[in-house]
């Protein structure tokens, strides 16, 4: 199965949200870039971080 652009961006973006979760506290400056990147993708397909597990059918 090949993943589409969209797909293939909206996946990055829950793992660079994971990866805030999991790093905030440890170094907020990189989660903070890792949140950035996030939310650059998720704006691109118009997808808010709480409808991009529900987007992408996983959860």
């Amino acid at each position: 199965m090949s993943l589409t652009n969209r797909r293939e961006d909206l996946l990055i973006a829950v793992a660079l949200t994971e990866f805030l979760v999991h790093y905030e506290q440890a170094d907020p400056k990189l989660a903070e870039q890792a949140w950035q990147l996030a939310t650059d993708r998720l704006l691109e397909y118009d997808v808010e971080p709480c409808e991009a597990v529900d987007t992408l059918e996983i959860g």
